[in-house]
This record gives structure tokens, sequence and C-alpha cells, in this order.
């Protein structure tokens, strides 16, 4: 029970019972020693009422003299403690061990033999063997004292013979209770407190250590080791020494907390700074090469409304990406067409040409399309950006979309180096920029992921890479998923 309470409230109580048991304690011992001083004070009285007995009944046991004996048996058994209420008896015995007179004749009669025989439910010597005093004692705590008679010359005339009950020795705890309760009511009542604020200033540093430890990652740490309690005991200076260390650890990991985020923080805006503009130069390039076509050949109407429209639809896509960096940007976005596609392989021609890439294309819808233009434009530009790039020269480059009424499925394959999945997810994972690719894939990921769609590699094909992006053909797409 006492464990269940606070540990500020275990020691000054545990003190105060202390204090308690002390005094119940002393006070038992106190009534220990009473009681055995009692009864040696009895035992001491009954030997001198023997010594007294003995030396005024030589003279009558002499005499033969019975009545004056009796006479003298009755004044001396006065002197016996419980003599008054029947719990002592003395008697003169004769030389055989015989009740010569007795202060209690009904029950030790005249004449009665006495040693040898057994009394009250204890034994008593022979006379013979009684040469000295001799104490005998019951179980109970009763007693008997035999001391032989001797006249001057030494002969035997008699014994005294004195009983007490055991009644006699019990201690009166009456008159030693009431000392006794005041003795212990005053103990309690000055030590008792005192051990309670003793145990309070105990604990009065433990807990403000406690109170510390409580506030650590709340509470600024110079005004911590201001409240930690400066003590000269050894031990609770070592509690202060361990707290004090915790907090400075614990700041010095909070600082270097601090600098991870912040770098965290930067190396983020930095890789969102590189995608931005990496989505932002794959359609420039094409956006470029169509400006250079129209100011040769914008004469023709055909080539420059063709051009015009690429146009448009290029700034568009630039414009719905950077849209996108916006959260509270809301871009009504059209969705894919056909010429879309045909946008993305005019953007994509210019770098073909420059790494002299064969590209081949296949279209084949049989639902209509209600995927999001910009996205899908985003995607298909830089997965086929990097697989020209990866196709090697002379290469090969071949992309396909197809779509029917629940999926679209845009891939693109090349005779270069096979890439993994594990590669895949390596590049598209990377914390640095080193990768070419990663910016472009990675994007291509996160797109993937946020309509609900997939991004990976096809591992039937066998012959150089072949990435797969899909994701359903529907008007409504999820949110991306925070992690």
């Amino acid at each position: 029970m006492l464990s269940r309470l606070p540990y500020r409230v275990q020691i000054p109580l545990g003190l105060s019972l202390a204090v308690v048991v002390a005094v119940l304690l002393v006070t038992a011992v106190a009534a220990q020693i009473f009681s055995r001083t009692a009864r040696a004070d009895t035992l001491a009285t009954v030997d001198r009422a023997a010594q007294l007995l003995g030396a005024q009944s030589l003279p009558l046991l002499a005499a033969d003299d019975t009545w004056r004996v009796f006479a003298l048996l009755r004044n001396t058994a006065a002197l016996i403690p419980g003599a008054a209420v029947a719990q002592a008896r003395a008697a003169v015995l004769d030389s055989e061990g015989r009740v010569f007179a007795s202060s209690a004749p009904q029950l030790l009669p005249t004449a009665q033999p006495l040693l040898g025989h057994e009394v009250s439910g204890r034994p008593l010597p022979a006379a013979t063997a009684v040469t000295a005093r001799v104490l005998v004692e019951r179980p109970d705590g009763a007693i008997a004292l035999l001391d032989p008679i001797r006249s001057e010359d030494g002969q035997l005339l008699g014994f005294t013979y004195i009983e007490v009950d055991a009644a006699v020795f019990a201690a009166d705890w009456g008159p030693l209770a009431k000392p006794a309760l005041i003795g212990v009511g005053l103990a309690v009542f000055m030590l008792v407190p005192a051990g309670w604020w003793v145990g309070r200033r105990m604990t009065a540093p433990v807990i403000t250590v406690a109170q510390v430890i409580e506030q650590i990652g709340r509470v600024e740490p110079s005004e911590l080791r201001q409240q930690l309690p400066r003590t000269t005991d050894r031990e609770l200076g070592r509690i202060s020494a361990a707290v004090e260390q915790l907090i400075s650890e614990l700041q010095v990991r909070q600082q270097a907390e601090r600098r991870a985020l912040s770098a965290e923080r930067m190396a983020a805006v930095g890789r969102i700074t590189a995608a931005v503009a990496h989505e932002i130069n794959n359609p420039l390039g094409g956006l470029l090469t169509a400006t250079q076509t129209l100011s040769v050949h914008g004469a023709s109407e055909e080539t420059r409304k063709r051009t015009l429209d690429l146009l448009r639809r290029g700034l568009n896509q630039i414009r719905t990406t950077v849209a996108a960096l916006l959260p509270q940007a809301r871009i009504e976005d059209r969705a894919l067409e056909i010429d879309d596609f045909a946008d993305v392989v005019t953007l994509a021609c210019p770098d073909v040409a420059q790494r002299n890439v064969q590209l081949t294309t296949q279209v084949e819808v049989e639902s209509a399309l209600r995927v999001p233009s910009a996205a899908l434009r985003q995607v298909m530009l830089n997965m086929l950006l990097n697989a020209v790039s990866a196709a090697g020269e002379p290469g090969t480059v071949h992309a396909e979309l197809r779509a029917d009424a629940d999926r679209l499925v845009f891939s693109v394959a090349h005779a270069g180096r096979a890439l993994t999945q594990d590669a895949l997810d390596s590049i598209v994972t990377a914390e640095s920029g080193d990768d070419p690719r990663g910016l472009g894939l990675w994007v291509c990921r996160e797109i993937a992921t946020q309509y609900g769609g997939g991004f990976e590699v096809d591992t039937q094909h066998h012959q150089g890479t072949r990435l797969v992006f899909w994701m359903p053909n529907r008007e409504m797409h999820e949110e991306p998923v925070a992690d």
C-alpha cells in the first residue's frame, strides 16, 4: 500500500511510521524491564521474609511451641507479596519435612508431609536433600522457597517454606499503562511532525529534479539548469550533474536536428527547383525549334497554324507545370487529345535528330480520352527524351499510346542498355541529382502515384528497355496521399 503513494509522501510517512514503531518498541522493552524488575523485587522480599522467619522461629521450634510459631507466621506472612489475597503462604516444617505450623492451615494443614511429595502440582525435594536454600520454580511462574533452620551447633531443626502463586509476579499494567500512553502520545506528537519535516526536506531536491526532467524539451535548457538543486550531498549532486549532462546532450541533439532539418529543406527546395527547371526546359527546346520553323516557313498558312497551335499547347503545358507548384492553384485542365501525342513527338524531334535516333510511334485509342493533358504531356515528353538519351547513337526508340474504357497506357522502348526494376527504383529515389534521368523519371513516378496509376519496367521485354506508364482513364482522379 505504501508503494502506491507518491515518493514525496512515502519518505515522510515512512519516517513517521518508524518513529511510532520505535516508540512502541521502547515502551514494550520498558514494560518487559518493569516486569522483570517487579519479579526480582518480589523474590528479594520473599528471601528477606524467609530469613526473618527462620531467625525468629529457631527458638520457638526448639521449644516446640506451635502456637507461637503460628502467630509468628501470621505476622511474617503479611510481609510477603500476595499473602493478603491468598496468593502467598508461609509454613515452618519440622526436621522430617512435615508442616509444624502454617499461615494457611486449610491449604497446608499441620503434620502434612511436604518434602519429598508433590505440592500444588510441583514435586519438592526430600528433607535429606535440602542442605541449603532451594528455590523451586514452576513453569507457570509460581515459586516455592525452602530454607533449612539450624541450631548454633549445626543441628537441623526444621525448614521455612514459602510459596508464591504466579499471579503475584504478573505485572500490574494499570499503573504502567497511563504513563506509557502519555509517553507514546508525547513522542508521536513531537517526533512525527519532525519526521515529516525531515522527510519533506529529503525529498524536496529529488522532486525538483523530477520536475526538471518533466520539462525537458519544453523549456529552455538555460532555465532548466537554473532550476536544478545545488546541494553538497554527493548522491544528489551526482543526480543533478547527470540531469544537467542530459540537458546539454539534448540541446546538442536539438541543434543537430535543426541543422539537419534545414539542410533537408534546402535539399528539397533544390530538388523541386531542379525538377521545375527540367520540366520547363523539356518543351522549350521543341518550342524554340517551332519558332525557327515559323520564321522560315511562316508564309504557309497550314504551317503557320500548326506551329501556332503547337506553341499554344506547349506554353499551356509550361503554365500548368508552374501552377502545380502552388497548392492553392486550381487549374482546369482539358482532356488529352491525339494531337497532344503528336506535339510531344514534335517537341522531341530536335533531340532525336541531334542523337541520330530513329523514332517510331503507334497509337491505338479505343475509347474517349478522359485523362488530364498537361500531366500526360509531361510524362510522355520525359519518357521519350530519356529513351532518346539512353538509346545510343545510332539507336531506335518506339513509343506507343494505347487506351480503352478503363486504362490509358503509354510505353517507350529503346534498344540501349537494359534497365531493371531495381535500377529504376534506385534512380527515382536517389537523393542526389547526379543521374540526368533521375528528375524526369522521378516526375513520372510521382504523377503515376498521384493519379492512382503505375510506372514500371516491362520485365517481358528482352531487348533493351521498355518503360510503361499507366493510369485510369476517368475524369476524376484522387489527390496524392501525403507521406
